[in-house]
């Protein structure tokens, strides 16, 4: 039997209930990997890289979905600060698991802009793409705002989350 792997590539800047509403619906892979933008494509402005995949870390163990796994292969694959393409990184973990099947999980704000996606048209014929909408419109901009004002985020992300955006001035999107 074929492996199954969805992989969920997104800023998580920081990881939001609108990212777990995607992620509960991806219980029927047999591993989903989420995928922290080591450089953001189109120039985003993030957190520091280690901080946001210790953001994911507490995401999934707070979450507790068995299929979740953080992956760091934009770091491993990371020239400098240039962004790593899906493409490029489709491509290294096929290498990787050359058995498996792979699908692309694209959130709402890319699904629009796929068609800009570099290999956009070679993605959807060498692997599957599956748009997947959250269910929960609450965006990591919304955290963010919220965490400059010094509002409280526990009603936006996961448990663990808020307490190091509230309590760990590395976290600071000012």
């Amino acid at each position: 039997m074929t492996k199954t792997i969805a992989i969920f590539g997104s800023a998580f800047n920081p990881p939001s209930l609108g990212h777990k509403s995607v992620l509960e619906r991806l219980k029927h892979f047999d591993q989903v990997l989420l995928l922290p933008s080591f450089a953001h494509a189109w120039g985003k402005v993030m957190l520091d890289y280690s901080a946001r995949c210790e953001l994911v870390e507490a995401f999934i163990s707070d979450i507790g979905q068995k299929n979740l796994t953080l992956s760091r292969l934009e770091e491993e694959m990371a020239v400098g600060d240039e962004s790593i393409t899906t493409y490029a990184v489709l491509v290294e973990l096929q290498k990787r698991n050359p058995k498996a099947s792979l699908t692309f999980v694209v959130g709402p704000d890319n699904f629009l802009k796929f068609s800009q996606f570099y290999q956009a048209e070679q993605i959807l014929s060498k692997w599957q793409v599956l748009a997947c909408p959250e269910t929960v419109n609450i965006r990591s901009t919304v955290i963010r705002d919220k965490i400059v004002k010094n509002s409280d985020v526990s009603h936006l992300t996961t448990p663990k989350v808020a307490t190091l955006l509230s309590e760990e001035k590395r976290f600071m999107f000012r």
